[in-house]
């Protein structure tokens, strides 16, 4: 508490005798969040907003999915899924903000009853509540940023940030054949396996990526209008994307695609976002915790 003066002490006590109290100045929030380094979950959603054209949304799946916007933040941790291993993880960090990508609750609007009596949701719900953990779902958001934070991360990872116009989707590199950039993408983004559809001699500059699963109907529009030597997606249906590139290049499109895998092509937005964060709410322990592949290959 700032230390009063005799002469403040006397006006303090007059006033208070007329029922108002007279506070010395008052610092501007901005500057208390600098000397305090406090921020709550609703701070930091907050600060998030501020980037956004026209957010908070009236509707979005980017809602808090346990803990509420009052508490303190201790911590923060970015990841694409809040798994009960990363809960954990965050527990020993004693981090209790959880912003996670996708959903916590294995359905698109979380619903905890989406499957009916979910006893694996309700336990989870248990574990975070227990050890008041708040997860926010960055997905709309996080997407809505200039340039899209998501494509923006595979863009950086890659370093292809020059060759990006952020213009139309398409990103022009120096020429290599699809086994390279094949190579590329398990190195710089440590993939260990990736679905390919294509010759693998074939020259690629012109590549469309599409990460995440934006569904068949983007994927292949994109293609049409983009005409890339590669599409590189992060999911798709099998019997959509996946049969139209396979009848392509029957009737002679040189038209590659290359699956990276749902999660690992949107992590390194949520990697970017735990780089950016800190400057924005200085104090506050950021980490970015990766969501491992839960699939062996056999």
């Amino acid at each position: 508490m700032t230390n009063l003066t005799r002469r403040q002490m006397i006006n303090l006590s007059v006033n208070a005798t007329a029922g108002i109290i007279a506070i010395p100045a008052i610092a501007k929030d901005d500057q208390l969040r600098s000397n305090s380094k406090s921020f709550t979950v609703g701070d930091i959603m907050n600060i998030i907003y501020k980037e956004i054209p026209g957010a908070p949304f009236s509707q979005t799946v980017d809602t808090l999915k346990s803990g509420n916007a009052d508490q303190q933040v201790t911590g923060i941790v970015t990841t694409m899924f809040a798994t009960v291993d990363i809960i954990r993880q965050s527990i020993a960090l004693k981090s209790n903000f959880i912003i996670a990508h996708e959903p916590t609750f294995y359905n698109h609007a979380d619903e905890l009853d989406w499957a009916g009596n979910n006893d694996v949701a309700q336990k989870k719900l248990a574990l975070l509540n227990e050890n008041k953990i708040a997860v926010w779902r960055l997905h709309d958001y996080l997407h809505s940023f200039k340039p899209d934070s998501v494509r923006y991360g595979v863009v950086k990872k890659m370093g292809w940030e020059k060759y990006d116009p952020q213009s139309n989707g398409l990103i022009n590199i120096p020429s290599t054949n699809l086994a390279q950039l094949v190579a590329d993408f398990k190195s710089k983004l440590k993939i260990k396996h990736l679905r390919v559809i294509g010759d693998q001699k074939q020259s690629c500059s012109k590549i469309a990526v599409l990460p995440g699963a934006p569904g068949g109907q983007r994927q292949m529009s994109a293609a049409e209008s983009l005409q890339p030597d590669v599409i590189v997606c992060g999911e798709l249906r099998e019997w959509e994307t996946a049969e139209y590139i396979r009848d392509a290049e029957a009737l002679g499109k040189k038209m590659s695609l290359i699956l990276l895998g749902h999660a690992v092509s949107e992590e390194p937005g949520m990697e970017w976002l735990a780089g950016w964060l800190p400057g924005k709410a200085p104090g506050v322990p950021v980490k970015h915790i990766p969501t491992p592949d839960p699939f062996q290959w056999l």
